[in-house]
């Protein structure tokens, strides 16, 4: 991109009215031998130790708390597994050997549950609140900080100290990028400040050593038109080889092209964790593919993973923000230089924009232990 161009790239993305928007926050523990010596457990006649009344003790004071404090939806849960949440009209959850995974929608559903295998000591114990209303990026602060506030109870409950709590706050704002395409005109001026920027406009202070990573991942449904793009020989030992290579290729060129150097292609059915990390980190840890990124160093390209035996059902397309894409000010280029590479992406595919979805889903978190000062 021309320094002309990106001197004059907008300020502000125009995000479609109907796009979703989420928050939750996750407070993780270690269940210490000496948080258990303060909450009730059983001997099973086999003599092994059955924790069900440990997280059961748990459990009952987040919920009462919740209740003191007018949160709606929290959550326990106990079972080591990596918690997600997602938008959905039905609410309802679903687990894997390694996620748990929370669908609801923030302006209908109410939810107080408790999730662990009672004879398994878990490693450690997270609490999951989620943000309900019609406007929760309005008020994802106050909802940030009447967490913090009732997490400085919890502890002093239970005589937790209160910086062996960390908390991760996580919101992220769902469109379809092609939706002027399909006839919907409305939409929204967005400036995507960084949440410590928002935060400090409402009076909520963030932690100084807190981290934060900003990142978008667009899904790409892999259909029968897109394949045969390329000629595949199914009786190679990789034949979808050749069109994980072009859609690496068209990813790679139309992400260069509006200087979106941070990024990755993921189509091995795998799912993608992005998360900060002081080193760049790409790994496959049993179904999840992990991303680390630091956004304080320089991009470090784009990376692709694929199954070359084995035709997936998506493709997910990874861009993540680094220190010279908004930190200071806002993301808003960064939506819109992601919209415009998708733009030309979709016209190298031959997506017939009017008619199917690319969906968009844009990431802000932010992480930190507690403390007394924060």
């Amino acid at each position: 991109m021309s320094m002309v161009r990106k001197r004059n790239a907008a300020v502000k993305a125009y995000i479609p009215t109907n796009a979703r928007d989420n928050q939750y926050i996750l407070a993780e523990f270690a269940l210490t031998e000496q948080l258990l010596s303060q909450l009730p457990t059983q001997v099973n006649h086999s003599g092994s130790i059955n924790y069900y009344a440990c997280y059961q003790t748990l459990a009952n004071l987040l919920f009462t708390l919740s209740n003191d404090y007018g949160i709606k939806n929290s959550i326990l849960v106990a079972n080591d597994k990596l918690v997600r949440v997602r938008y959905s009209q039905e609410m309802h959850q679903w687990q894997t050997k390694q996620q748990i995974i929370f669908y609801y929608d923030p302006n209908q559903h109410v939810l107080q549950n408790s999730f662990f295998d009672a004879n398994i000591k878990a490693k450690k114990i997270t609490l999951v609140f989620l943000a309900s209303g019609t406007d929760i990026r309005a008020g994802a602060a106050n909802f940030h900080q009447g967490v913090k506030v009732l997490l400085a109870h919890f502890s002093k409950l239970l005589d937790l100290p209160i910086n062996g709590i960390r908390m991760r706050d996580h919101q992220h704002l769902t469109y379809d990028i092609f939706a002027k395409n399909k006839g919907y005109r409305t939409s929204q001026a967005h400036k995507f400040r960084p949440i410590k920027q928002r935060y400090a406009s409402q009076d909520v202070t963030l932690a100084e050593n807190m981290s934060s990573i900003t990142y978008a991942i667009v899904d790409l449904t892999l259909d029968h038109r897109i394949a045969t793009l390329v000629d595949i020989d199914p009786a190679a030992t990789d034949p979808y080889n050749p069109l994980y290579t072009y859609l690496t290729d068209t990813f790679s060129l139309v992400a260069k092209h509006f200087n979106l150097n941070n990024g990755a292609l993921i189509a091995n059915g795998l799912v993608p964790i992005v998360r900060h990390s002081l080193h760049d980190l790409v790994s496959k840890v049993g179904e999840l593919q992990m991303l680390g990124y630091n956004p304080k160093q320089s991009p470090c390209g784009i990376v692709s993973r694929w199954q070359a035996h084995e035709l997936v059902d998506n493709v997910q397309l990874i861009f993540v923000a680094n220190c010279h894409n908004g930190e200071e000010q806002n993301y808003a280029k960064f939506v819109n230089q992601i919209e415009q590479a998708m733009h030309l992406f979709a016209t190298e595919l031959e997506i017939p924009t009017e008619k199917e979805q690319l969906t968009l889903r844009f990431h802000q978190h932010v992480a930190y232990n507690l403390s007394h000062n924060n």
